[in-house]
């Protein structure tokens, strides 16, 4: 008998897929739809084992639901703007344009090679004008709605990158670049910003979507929804002075303000004897982090402007400072400082001998936990007028219905999300499509005119402004308005515009027509209905393309709200040593390597069945040649005759029995793990049924109960390893294709155990066990368990005085 020879027939069958276009999804009204998508990859120029450990899952769970009879649609495309791109050409020595498109074809290869479902005939490669004509689409769509805008603000800078960097690309307590972990600067700039701040309470909303409680954990807590009050502080000057705090309730122990360096108010209210040194103190400030401000063992610094507030409470005139603990970005730039009740603020007061009085006293019977009551939520207002002896909780709401009353203040809800900032002084994007014009000033590319394309002569190398800066013809052009002398903005997009609207362009990619996408693909296959990748992709990818979906809805583009209903997450593979893969360390496992050495539905297999998927862990060497050799004998058992066969008289009755049993206990079990994404226990449950089938083999080979385990197993098989069942299929003498077959279903009276094992415990503890009948009664399993001699003489002749019984499982005697 031929051996099992993976490589030649997965070569063979890919071949033969794309021949027949298997794969291929078009609209078919009268069939459910559904529509699997994965995170496309940034072309690296390398497929890693993170890639196949979220696709090859992902790709088996598409299968799945297609042969339960939905039509799928499974696509697949590349990320490939932006900095890891144009990083690794200037690295290289070659133009992004050319780097990323050999990369694309490379790693097209490498998909093929995973044997996934993908519609080829659906791929969109996010660098090509057709698609980043849609992008600037967009752009100009959010512009006319007043959700695109310009300012001149502060913005974090990377100094290794030479870029602009959203602050969702700002990570850790050091507050470093995500690429390349250089810490970042702040750089006042003029920026184009989404106004994702206007969606806040609706991104908050998660009512419709079944997504992991982690993700939307982390989202609520990065868009940071603060309930208070604005509280509005008047200054000697004339000026008002307005400040969020969630504590209303303590602002009669505000004893004095605190600007931030940035704010607009400083230069104007600061008096003369004070301002030679206010403005050293700013400049201080512009050089330091923001990391460097926030750290909780700085010591606390500030200088007094010389201006005063008055509380509006208590009409107590209160002294104004600057200080670089206070941020523009957080809140309004301004805070009242109450240092009864705040750390940072108490610190500072007792640097600058600051007045300092309790306003939150404990609850009676609550013991202090240091001199002061620090952020105390819960007790009882003191010092506050008319309010002292509220409950805080109570007072709150009293003190802002009070300021609403005066006109002193309001309820205020405050966000920790700020907009989205869009501008990139880098080369590789997509050009923002926008012109200056001296006498029209800022004027939007007409519709007509997409795409803005990128020029592919450009100087790409980072300089701290846009490449596009120094390209005269790019630069150079003519207003659509006025048709005067003007010229182009010359920042490009973050790349996560392009990735928040991709599941749409796989409808019709790089579309012809006079929106993104064919308006009936849309109506069949929107929204996305399973979509998986990474969880470090939460408060950005997955938090923009939620926004993009809900202004596509205001545009009139789509009628619903969320993008994708159904998110899964998968873990992170590490090296055999435990430790995150990296070149350094020399742990780097390359797929294609184990392609070439085991096959890719080895591979696959493995993937499935070494880990929990939403957990990952290292990679086992030993762990994937188990896998290589059950498929193996998967092959042997499926394929290899049995001499003198149904020669020996009537095959067992209870072997037929035991096989049906299992088969479709097996088909129950695989269809509840591929349904909630337990890959690792449905591969464990194809070997356990083969396990059984090699037993019987021998007496039941070429029975009915034999051919329908066989089928059965390959049509289970089918999703995890799709190149094998293929093969097998085909050798059994069925119709191709295997992956057009009806999942199995299961006979619940097949199904079920003729006995179960119940467990004894006498107070508690595991005395005994015994094999009882399936569809024994509490009555016959109490007479059973009493009737066990080690029942019997732990009770000592005599009646139990209780007896707990859990159907099918156990029963609890006690004396």
């Amino acid at each position: 008998m031929e051996r099992y020879h993976s490589r030649k027939i997965e070569g063979y069958w890919q071949e033969k897929w794309q021949e027949t276009e298997l794969y291929r999804s078009v609209v078919r009204p009268d069939q459910p739809k559904h529509y699997a998508l994965t995170m496309l990859p940034y072309p690296s120029g390398d497929l890693h084992i993170g890639h196949w450990y979220a696709m090859a899952p992902s790709d088996c769970r598409a299968r799945f639901m297609r042969m339960r009879g939905y039509n799928v649609l499974f696509p697949m495309g590349f990320d490939a703007f932006g900095l890891p791109a144009e990083n690794a050409a200037i690295k290289r020595g070659i133009h992004p344009h050319v780097w990323t498109l050999q990369n694309v074809e490379k790693m097209r290869e490498q998909l093929r090679s995973m044997g996934a479902m993908f519609d080829w005939e659906r791929e969109a490669v996010s660098c090509l004008p057709g698609y980043y004509k849609w992008s600037q689409w967009f752009f100009l769509k959010f512009y006319e709605k007043g959700l695109a805008y310009r300012k001149r603000s502060p913005v974090d800078f990377c100094p290794q990158c030479n870029t602009t960097l959203a602050r969702e690309q700002v990570w850790g307590e050091d507050r470093h670049c995500e690429r390349c972990s250089t810490p970042v600067v702040k750089k006042e700039l003029d920026q184009w910003f989404f106004r994702i701040t206007d969606y806040a309470e609706e991104l908050l909303d998660f009512s419709k979507i079944d997504w992991p409680e982690r993700v939307v954990t982390m989202q609520k807590n990065w868009i940071g929804k603060s309930e208070g009050a604005e509280v509005i502080f008047q200054l000697e000057t004339g000026d008002e002075l307005k400040v969020f705090t969630t504590r209303p309730d303590t602002l009669w122990g505000a004893t004095f303000m605190v600007l931030a360096p940035e704010h607009p108010l400083v230069e104007k209210i600061t008096t003369e004897p004070h301002r030679d040194t206010v403005r050293e103190y700013r400049r201080q400030a512009e050089r330091q982090t923001e990391i460097e401000r926030l750290a909780a063992d700085k010591k606390k610094t500030g200088v007094f402007t010389g201006a005063y507030a008055i509380n509006p409470v208590n009409s107590e005139r209160i002294p104004v400072w600057v200080a670089d603990y206070v941020m523009m970005g957080y809140g309004t730039g301004a805070i009242m400082a109450v240092p009864a009740h705040d750390e940072r603020d108490l610190a500072f007061a007792r640097t600058y001998d600051l007045p300092v009085l309790e306003v939150i006293k404990p609850m009676e019977g609550v013991t202090a936990d240091g001199e002061l009551f620090i952020g105390l939520e819960d007790g009882v207002m003191v010092n506050s007028g008319p309010f002292s002896g509220l409950p805080a909780p109570e007072g709150r709401e009293k003190v802002i219905a009070w300021l609403e009353e005066t006109g002193r203040g309001k309820r205020a809800v405050n966000y920790r999300l700020r907009d989205w900032l869009i501008s990139r002084q880098r080369y590789w994007g997509a050009p923002i499509p926008v012109v200056y014009c001296p006498s029209c000033g800022v004027v939007p590319v007409p519709y007509e005119d997409l795409p803005v394309l990128l020029p592919e002569d450009a100087e790409f190398l980072p300089t701290g402004e846009s490449p596009l800066k120094h390209h005269k013809e790019f630069l150079h052009t003519t207003c659509p308005k006025c048709h005067g002398p003007a010229e182009r903005e010359t920042d490009t997009m973050d790349t996560f515009i392009c990735s928040s609207w991709y599941q749409y362009a796989y409808l019709s990619p790089y579309h012809e027509g006079p929106l993104p996408f064919a308006q009936e693909e849309a109506a069949y296959w929107l929204p996305v209905d399973q979509y998986t990748g990474g969880v470090e992709h939460a408060c950005m990818h997955l938090i923009y393309t939620r926004f993009f979906t809900k202004v596509m809805r205001d545009l009139g583009l789509v009628n619903f709200d969320e993008p994708m209903l159904s998110l899964r997450n998968q873990g992170i593979i590490l090296g055999e040593d435990s430790e995150k893969m990296s070149k350094s360390r020399g742990n780097v496992i390359a797929p294609d390597e184990l392609v070439e050495r085991y096959g890719a539905d080895t591979v696959r297999a493995y993937l499935m069945f070494g880990w929990r998927w939403e957990l990952g862990g290292p990679w086992d060497s030993k762990g994937i040649e188990g896998v290589y050799r059950f498929l193996h004998r998967v092959w042997d058992l499926l394929l290899a005759p049995v001499p003198g066969s149904g020669e020996e008289g009537d095959p067992p009755a209870e072997a037929i029995k035991a096989l049906r049993r299992k088969v479709h206990q097996t088909i129950k079990k695989a269809t509840d793990d591929l349904t909630e994404f337990s890959f690792n226990t449905y591969i464990a449950a194809l070997m356990e049924l083969s396990n059984l089938m090699a037993k019987v083999k021998k007496d039941l080979y070429q029975t009915p109960a034999w051919t329908e385990a066989a089928e059965s197993f390959v049509l289970l098989l089918a999703p995890a390893c799709p190149h094998l069942a293929e093969e097998l299929w085909a050798r059994l003498g069925r119709e191709y294709s295997v992956h057009n077959q009806a999942w199995p279903v299961w006979d619940k009276e097949l199904a079920a155990e003729e006995t179960v094992e119940i467990v004894i415990q006498v107070n508690g503890k595991i005395k005994d066990r015994v094999m009882i009948p399936a569809d024994a009664g509490e009555d016959e399993v109490r007479e059973i368990a009493l009737e066990r001699e080690v029942i019997k003489e732990l009770l000592g002749g005599k009646p139990p005085r209780k007896v707990i019984y859990v159907k099918g499982r156990l029963m609890n005697i006690l004396p």
